[in-house]
């Protein structure tokens, strides 16, 4: 399995528009949508779109066809920039299921220190079966593309209740993973909305 995750950074006012054009071209396109995501708080005018294919040369075929588009994902006229990234997931980590997880979902991205992949994945599945029981993941990622990256997707209720489950998690010891030690200065968080379109919601 790949993940696709685009971040589309649209003009001002423009995201019900841009998300029906997103809904109609990923129906068209290859791959499976998982999320669809308006960013609320953090850099804002983003849309992140989170696709699954079966293999790289199916996410290389949409990536074409995507980079090959007047209008990519339909909304050519609105978009301000574009990137696309592609992902492998953590070793045993179960494949995303549409379903309804959340009224907010957190994206968070970490740059790694050269050599860091190794040691964080084995941290992470050290960590991970504690931290799940405690509350949903959507998805822990590392990036193809770029600089090493991993990215991961968590749904919650509110703000209130993030709060309450990740000041849990540092109390009782199960997070985070043993391998900050790898991580950079580098780190993201944005809290977003699912999208009407979203299979994740």
């Amino acid at each position: 399995m790949i993940y696709e995750l685009a971040t589309l950074t649209i003009t001002v006012g423009s995201a019900a528009r841009a998300v029906a054009a997103i809904g109609a071209d990923c129906a068209a396109g290859g791959g499976r949508l998982l999320g669809c995501f308006i960013a609320e708080i953090g850099a804002l005018n983003r849309i992140f779109v989170l696709r699954g294919f079966a293999d790289e040369a199916a996410q290389a075929r949409e990536r074409e066809r995507v980079l090959r588009s007047a209008s990519p994902f339909g909304c050519g006229d609105l978009l301000a920039a574009i990137a696309i990234d592609r992902y492998r997931p953590f070793p045993d980590i179960p494949p995303v299921e549409p379903g309804a997880y959340g009224a907010i979902y957190e994206l968070r991205s970490y740059v790694l220190k050269i050599g860091g992949l190794t040691p964080t994945l084995a941290a992470w599945a050290e960590a991970l079966p504690a931290r799940m029981a405690l509350s949903r993941m959507i998805v822990a990622m590392y990036t193809l593309d770029g600089a090493p990256r991993i990215s991961h997707l968590w749904p919650y209720a509110d703000l209130t209740q993030r709060a309450a489950l990740r000041t849990e998690a540092v109390q009782r010891g199960i997070w985070p993973p043993k391998s900050t030690g790898w991580l950079t200065p580098e780190m993201h968080s944005t809290i977003c909305l699912p999208a009407d379109i979203s299979p994740l919601h």
